[in-house]
């Protein structure tokens, strides 16, 4: 054992300089001469000023009483003290208290049941749409414009935007009303749970038309996730400018952004299509030419595709916000 040579060696220059000359911790050295006692601990003793049984019976007479038992224990020691009574310290009627199972929130508290998880499927352009609010830096500090925008879920396709130096129900009631005018009325509209969006206009407007409405859970960003991949799409652009000189200089910048998002942008989640395209239905007729050209570059050198005929991305069936685990629809089925 190495510890009777720490000690042997301890008498000459040390426990510190033994351990560091064997290469013994301390640590390990100290708990080796005193091992750890197993079983349960030992009773801590009772202190002198604790309080005797008689002594906190009566505390808990008071504490339970009619007259205190809806009081706080603050609140109580308080009362008592002002009427020139000490029975002992706050802490302590806690301690005998929770020793009694008596402590805890005796007041009813708020309850919030959970918000509805929002489900909305899309098998088609001009079915759901879902509509955001973002903010566009302005030229001095403090200064933002608000970006609204309003897209089809299925084609990505962005039926409406405008840019205005405030937020307000009244715009994007119009903006919505503009939209359905031109696009078609759809069956569902889903936004998250800013005021513009909850708001009265908006709702009365969706009311009119039978549209229903779906909104975000509070503090969930992908419940509206379309939305969020539009916005981030549009400021990791590299011509994103840092700030606008103008309201009509973001107008102009977005005239141009969604010009090219809706015509041009190649939409990883729409099958590398345009979102023009699959809104208008022009997508199965791209997808058969683009099939087409693979189909000829591997009859010209079909050595280049090893073992597989090259396919072009197929367009998904359905666009979800939220969709159900396979096992809740196997319950809902």
């Amino acid at each position: 054992m190495i510890n009777p040579a720490v000690d042997d060696l301890a008498e000459h220059v040390g426990v510190k300089r033994a351990c560091e000359l064997l290469g013994r911790p301390r640590g390990s050295h100290y708990r080796a001469k005193r091992p750890r006692m197993h079983g349960p601990a030992p009773k801590r003793p009772t202190p002198p000023n604790a309080l005797t049984a008689e002594e906190q019976a009566q505390v808990m007479g008071v504490l339970t009483s009619e007259r205190f038992c809806d009081k706080s224990v603050a609140q109580t020691w308080a009362t008592l003290l002002d009427e020139g009574t000490y029975l002992c310290s706050m802490s302590t009627m806690h301690r005998l208290l929770r020793a009694h199972g008596a402590a805890g929130e005796r007041r009813r508290q708020a309850t919030h049941p959970a918000k509805k998880k929002p489900e909305l499927l899309a098998t088609g352009p001009g079915q759901v749409w879902s509509w955001d609010i973002t903010k566009l830096r302005g030229p001095q500090r403090g200064v933002w414009f608000q970006l609204y925008v309003v897209l089809d879920i299925f084609s990505r396709y962005v039926v409406a935007w405008t840019v205005q130096t405030v937020e307000d129900s009244q715009i994007a009631t119009t903006m919505l009303e503009e939209a359905m005018g031109t696009h078609g009325i759809p069956e569902a509209i889903h936004a998250d749970r800013g005021t513009s969006m909850t708001s009265k206009p908006v709702a009365q407007l969706l009311l009119d038309l039978g549209v229903d409405r779906s909104h975000s859970r509070p503090r969930v960003s992908n419940d509206n996730p379309y939305n969020e991949a539009a916005f981030k799409t549009l400021k990791y652009a590299p011509v994103f400018p840092e700030a606008f000189g103008s309201l009509a200089d973001a107008r102009a910048f977005c005239q141009a952004f969604f010009g090219y998002y809706n015509h041009e942008h190649r939409h990883s989640g729409i099958a590398l299509h345009t979102p023009a395209s699959v809104h208008h239905g022009t997508a199965t007729d791209i997808r058969a030419q683009r099939q087409a050209t693979l189909d000829a570059a591997h009859t010209a050198h079909p050595e280049r595709f090893g073992n597989r005929r090259p396919q072009a991305p197929t367009l998904p069936k359905a666009a979800w916000i939220n969709q159900p685990s396979p096992e809740a629809l196997i319950q809902t089925a």
